[in-house]
């Protein structure tokens, strides 16, 4: 992928992704969310260290691929019914973009290390911008919370102060997990050059 960022397209990048997306409505108002997600999280890799994800997180687009990887993770669990029967169609499309949306806002307004409470941030973007989609407040609720609570039991920021919330329903459990596998660093995920998952 090219790292000239006014060549993004945006919504092109995620094609794939939002093709999960059954409902129109839901698909529609991810397009809008996705088009707001600030240039640099296209670019930049998912840890500023290194430290926590594994080597195809790592360099240019590495948090748009450890994105993706979370995603498909939740595609292959919800296509299950030993996982798929716990949502209803809408609480899957609710899932993919949250998952889409959960580190949009990881490095804040372009800083160069992760914000810890980047998943407020990520939050807040969906919040403010709720009315150029067409979800409901219902479903704003659920999918901020899903992205509020994706960072599991690490809930302290770096002074042991507790900024985050815990998960504690079954959507905010499921979208953690998918976030929490696709950065173990014993995944070896391929990518083509267009950042797709190679299958």
């Amino acid at each position: 992928m090219t790292s000239n960022i006014e060549t993004l397209n945006k919504i092109e990048i995620f094609n794939k992704e939002l093709s999960y997306i059954k409902d129109s409505r839901i698909k529609e108002s991810a397009s809008v969310l996705v088009e707001l997600i600030p240039e640099y999280f296209f670019i930049e890799a998912a840890s500023s260290t290194g430290k926590y994800h594994p080597s195809f997180s790592q360099g240019v687009g590495g948090l748009l691929r450890h994105t993706k990887v979370a995603v498909r993770i939740a595609r292959e669990l919800l296509v299950t019914k030993t996982f798929g029967d716990d949502f209803t169609d809408n609480e899957k499309d609710l899932i993919y973009l949250a998952i889409i949306m959960h580190d949009s806002v990881k490095r804040g307004d372009s800083e160069r290390y992760t914000r810890f409470d980047h998943p407020l941030l990520s939050s807040k973007l969906v919040k403010d911008n709720k009315s150029k989609t067409r979800l409901t407040d219902d479903e704003v609720n659920l999918l901020c919370s899903m992205i509020e609570t994706h960072m599991g039991e690490w809930t302290m920021d770096y002074f042991g102060k507790e900024i985050l919330e815990r998960p504690t329903t079954k959507y905010q459990k499921f979208v953690h997990l998918c976030d929490y596998l696709s950065s173990k660093k014993f995944l070896d995920v391929k990518f083509d050059d267009n950042n797709e998952i190679l299958y």
